[in-house]
């Protein structure tokens, strides 16, 4: 299920944010038991539809799309369809803000953690060749894709937004190990994409038949939920999607420079109505070849300005 909010740059700079409407009990084939999904991902389709709900008549530069997505628990198949669906269609994909398990803040050994959200986002690039691979390990540029510029963008949104109560805890990684999500498929299309997790889960209720046994009552159901954490977290979305939103898209490439050099020398192409600049590190006046006063070695920074 897609709900889609025109923006002013049309399909050249989409934004999506998602959630999916499966369940699941202790086998993800069994589809005749109850399996409330409160959590997983019920927290995710209530995030999605506020986020809609919130922002709808709002002037954004960039498109939204707001997706409710099936067939995760068995192959990621929801996330999959609207990758492709998008790279077919030629969608500009700026950001994907994949929420799922976003609704408690009490895990399975009791702790409760309800000042922060995980967000997952990954290092080197699933949709780079080992060429690219290698170039980007060559450069440092590990740290430096567009997913983790995504869950940095995350983390100083919340920090701005400080009646969210939350922090972002950012998560060097694309999911939890041996894990996934239907951010996955865009990632391995190229297109920049997160996570949203809880700071920490409850395996009692996620992917369990509903029973009890050993004093515990197992099951993904409603009595688990934080209500109140589950609004900050979609509080944080939806600022988010605001920030990149009514911003131009980031440029569609970029490239370091420098060697046999005492500058760095940082190039991108020009985006129409983009400002730019190089945030001060620790230093004095900037002159206009990038070089700092008492900051040693410059960055001397050269957009590629259209003719």
């Amino acid at each position: 299920m897609l709900a889609v909010q025109k923006g002013k740059r049309g399909w050249d700079h989409v934004i999506i944010v998602a959630g999916h409407i499966d369940s699941r009990v202790t086998d993800p084939m069994n589809f005749t038991d109850d399996a409330p999904g409160a959590n997983d991902d019920g927290s995710g389709t209530a995030l999605v539809i506020e986020a809609a709900r919130v922002l709808a008549g709002e002037e954004m530069e960039a498109t939204i799309v707001y997706a409710l997505l099936s067939g995760e628990e068995q192959g990621l198949w929801g996330g999959t369809l609207l990758a492709e669906t998008a790279k077919e269609r030629g969608w500009k994909v700026s950001a994907m803000l994949n929420n799922d398990i976003v609704g408690n803040s009490t895990g399975t050994d009791g702790r409760v953690v309800n000042d922060r959200v995980r967000v997952f986002s990954e290092g080197i690039r699933a949709s780079e060749d080992i060429e690219a691979m290698m170039t980007r390990r060559g450069s440092g540029g590990e740290d430096d894709g567009p997913s983790r510029a995504l869950m940095r963008a995350a983390a100083r949104v919340a920090e701005k937004e400080e009646t969210t109560g939350l922090q972002v805890f950012g998560v060097r990684r694309p999911d939890r190990f041996r894990r996934g999500g239907d951010h996955l498929p865009a990632l391995e299309l190229g297109y920049p994409a997160v996570r949203f997790t809880v700071g920490v889960e409850n395996y009692v209720g996620q992917h369990q038949d509903l029973r009890s046994a050993d004093g515990l009552e197992y099951g993904d159901t409603v009595d688990k939920m934080d209500f109140d954490y589950l609004t900050r977290v979609t509080a944080l979305n939806i600022a988010t999607i605001r920030e990149l939103g009514t911003a131009p898209p980031a440029p569609e490439t970029a490239s370091l420079g420098g060697a046999v050099s005492s500058d760095t020398i940082v190039s991108w192409q020009s985006v129409e109505g983009a400002a730019w600049g190089i945030k001060s590190i620790g230093g004095a006046a900037t002159a206009a070849t990038g070089k700092k006063a008492g900051w040693s070695p410059p960055i001397r920074i050269v957009p590629l300005w259209k003719a």
